[in-house]
């Protein structure tokens, strides 16, 4: 142990009190012992310290930061070294707020395009996604401040995040929606973890031994801290037993007495404790030393010129028929769309950014020497029909020779804590577009959303600009785009599909009931779209530029190849070279193809540069369950390069040596599994897939019941309050304005409400509410009342003895 000498010193009261939070987003200090409080952040794409009273879900205002493009953005770019100097700026930012721990960057599988959550998370797929999380840890960590990658793991939904349990078999889970995660902890030493709120396989994130012992820990050889999703404990000393450093955010002493008595009654040892608060005075120490000796000013102007710099390296050009763009000096535009006025650059929740600054595209667009005609709305934001704004944004565009059309998803369609309905942008928007582009057909639409959108209005706009959520400079950026100060480069980090009902996700994502089936398997994203053929509207890697580039001279070895890349137009750019490892006549089934390297080169007009990506450890491997670890099938392998998944460019065969491992599927029937067509799995094919039987889904009256869950009760109390709590949420959700707070409480399950209460509530108090929801009105009250007046008299007879030490 690093802090015996610290640890030998406290009671058990105290090292028990120091493993949870002592307020929303500051850990407890014993200023006796010498061991001093840290302050954790939100912070996926910028500092979210709380001003005022604390929340997790960013209701309430944050001191202000730069605001830098999100995750979902900044993937676009494939540039781990543009992630990393955005991360940087961001562990500055973070220090000189005095914030220890940064809690990002998000690196969750996007597993379906209507997760609300995507725009924090980067890809689909976990080797893209593990290199720029990684990049964003270095960068973040740079000036001794802690990451906090996160949620650790299979977390891809909004829906009952709490209380959902996902099911996935062993290879999914360590190939598509571990191996992100490994990426980060082996590459860039993330001085933490956030596990998730969810379940995984029966057993919560958060006190999962397989995933925090075995994976986390033994495997990868992470010696972090590991801290809990705010609320997201669910037993703390099983938690602390298998790996769970800190409870966030202040669960009150009753969370203290639970863990006292857990080592009390031999469930847990003194010496699990021991080891937690190890990794958790490691953390405190070495972070409140780094932040103590940080400056407590940064330079604004050169974050926001950075969040600029990102944003347009972000940018993904999706169409430019007849070379509308980049547009001339002096051509004369009209500006239509409620976005281009007041943009939409962040998502909704707890990654909310109290921006320095953010620019309007109307107001950048006074330098690009363009000229402008004039502005109008066009539509309104919430997706209500309008006649008047369309008519007048019609009339203007007939008045100019390009017509710049801003539209996006508005800002409560991409939320924390509520999944979108559908993939389609609002039918006014729609509706102006296709006005518009009756009477002007060169419309430019550009695009402001954190995921992937249905596009059959492709054929109403000549140029299609993709900015994601550009952060606050991001309306900046765009400009540099359309007058070709920037020469486009960006590439899409997920596949568009042509419809939601295309996806393979479809009946197996936020529906009825706890468990969530992830039957697909391995089959996400572009590895299922290419496994079974099936056409999309744009591709994974996909992305044009004003210019063109050429590929020759393939040279390939098992470790990697190299190549030559010309750029072959006539201006400077960026190509992303992408490689992706095959196996046609693989035995163990697996996707068409993988990625597994790729690499951003800069080239001047005419020039030509040679391109080397290596291949790791993850190039050719599978995970053998018969085995129980990665093996390699050996034979004849492709190495595809390509500018994207879809346009393969050069071809390679190399031969590897493989591990001589069993078929584990040799005697499993899997045919959808071996052809990729897994939209229609039955389920005895599921369960072989995963070794067992699938587990029972039905909603128990339990303290894992949530309060929208109450009306399956026994008490009609809890009829009233799951009633109530519904229909506020309907009528949020029908006024186009979804209440988080209400949101995260219908989905919320009753032992939260020890956790996320600062110890007004404590676990007995809950068993009482499970009482009464169970049927057992007068007792479960009663329970709940004796509970209260002892839970009271505890908290402060403890608070008394902490103080004291």
């Amino acid at each position: 142990m690093k802090h015996a000498d610290i640890i030998q010193t406290l009671d058990l009261e105290q090292k028990c009190a120091l493993l949870s939070g002592g307020t929303v987003f500051d850990t407890r200090a014993l200023p006796g012992k010498g061991i001093p409080s840290i302050t954790l952040s939100d912070g996926p794409n910028g500092v979210r310290k709380q001003a005022g009273a604390a929340d997790h879900l960013g209701l309430n205002p944050s001191v202000p930061a730069t605001c830098f493009p999100t995750s979902a953005t900044v993937a676009n770019s494939w540039d781990p070294a543009l992630g990393e100097a955005v991360g940087e700026a961001m562990g500055e930012e973070a220090a000189a707020q005095e914030v220890s721990v940064l809690l990002g960057p998000g690196l969750n599988i996007k597993r379906s395009p209507l997760c609300g959550r995507n725009f924090e998370y980067f890809s689909e797929d976990p080797y893209l996604a593990g290199k720029m999380a990684a990049g964003y840890v270095r960068g973040i960590q740079k000036n001794g401040i802690a990451a906090c990658p996160k949620h650790f793991a299979v977390n891809s939904q909004e829906l009952r995040r709490m209380a959902s349990d996902s099911i996935v078999d062993e290879r999914t889970l360590r190939e598509l929606y571990l191996t992100g995660f490994e990426i980060v902890v082996k590459e860039a030493k993330p001085k933490t973890i956030m596990s998730s709120y969810n379940l995984v396989n029966g057993t919560y994130a958060n006190e999962n031994a397989h995933l925090l012992q075995d994976i986390l820990r033994r495997d990868w050889g992470f010696d972090g801290a590991v801290v809990t999703d705010w609320g997201g404990s669910n037993d703390h000393a099983l938690g602390v037993k298998n790996g769970s450093t800190l409870e966030m955010p202040f669960p009150g002493d009753d969370s203290v007495r639970e863990l006292m008595k857990a080592v009390k009654s031999g469930k847990i040892s003194e010496h699990d404790v021991d080891a937690r608060l190890d990794e958790l005075l490691e953390l405190v120490l070495d972070t409140k030393a780094a932040v103590e000796k940080a400056p407590r000013t940064f330079d604004a102007a050169a974050h926001h010129a950075l969040a600029r710099r990102a944003a347009a390296q972000s940018i993904v050009l999706l169409r430019n028929e007849g070379a509308l763009l980049p547009l001339k000096k002096g051509e004369k535009i009209a500006v239509l769309g409620d976005f281009a006025r007041t943009p939409r650059y962040q998502g909704a929740g707890s990654s909310a950014v109290n921006s320095i600054q953010v620019d309007s595209f109307l107001d950048c667009l006074t330098e690009s020497g363009l000229t402008n005609v004039g502005y109008a709305q066009g539509f309104d934001r919430q997706g209500k029909a309008d006649e008047d704004l369309k008519k007048e944004a019609v009339a203007l565009a007939q008045n100019a020779n390009v017509v710049l059309l801003c539209m996006g998803l508005d800002e409560i369609k991409e939320s924390e804590g509520l999944d979108r309905m559908d993939m389609k942008l609002a039918q006014n928007q729609l509706d102006l577009l296709a006005a518009v582009a009756a009477v002007n057909p060169n419309v430019v639409v550009l695009l402001s959303a954190g995921s992937s959108l249905e596009t059959p209005w492709l054929k109403d706009c000549k140029a299609l600009v993709y900015g994601c959520l550009g952060g606050q400079a991001g309306a900046g950026a765009l400009v540099d785009v359309l007058t070709g100060t920037v020469c486009p480069g960006g590439k899409l980090a997920e596949t568009w599909a042509n419809a939601y009902s295309d996806s393979p996700v479809k009946d197996n994502f936020a529906g009825e009931g706890r468990t969530v089936q992830y039957r697909e398997g391995l089959y996400v994203g572009y590895r299922y779209f290419e496994t079974a053929g099936r056409p999309v509207a744009f591709p994974f890697g996909y992305g044009l530029s004003y210019t063109t580039f050429a590929y020759k001279d393939l040279k390939a070895t098992p470790e990697g190849v190299t190549l030559t890349v010309t750029n072959t137009g006539r201006c400077a750019g960026a190509e992303i070279v992408q490689l992706y490892v095959a196996k046609p006549d693989a035995k163990v089934f697996r996707p068409a193809q993988e990625l597994k390297g790729f690499a951003k080169v800069w080239l001047e007009a005419g020039e030509s540069k040679t391109v080397s990506i290596p291949l790791d450890d993850k190039a050719y491997r599978y995970w053998n369950m018969a085995t129980d670890s990665w093996e390699v099938e050996g034979g004849s392998y492709q190495l595809r390069v390509g500018a994207s998944s879809a346009d393969i460019r050069l071809t390679a065969e190399v031969v590897v040596l493989g591990s001589g491992a069993p078929d584990p599927y040799q005697s499993v029937d899997l045919p959808h599994y071996r052809t990729g067509e897994i939209t229609s799995v039955p389920d005895a094919e599921f369960a072989a897939l995963l070794g067992h039987p699938i587990p029972e889904d039905k909603i128990r009256i339990d303290r894992n019941m949530t309060l929208g869950e109450l009306g399956h009760g026994r008490s009609p109390l809890g009829w009233l309050v799951a009633a109530v709590l519904g229909l506020l949420l309907k009528r949020s959700i029908q006024r186009g304005k979804p209440d988080l707070n209400i949101l995260f409480q219908y989905n919320m399950p009753l032992r939260a409400l020890a956790k996320m209460t600062n110890g007004a509530i404590s676990m007995g108090m809950v068993d009482g509410i499970v009482m009464e929801a169970q049927g057992f009105w007068i007792i479960g009250l009663l329970r709940v009342i004796v509970e209260a007046v002892k839970n009271i008299a505890q908290n402060g007879a403890m608070e008394k003895r902490l103080k004291n030490s």
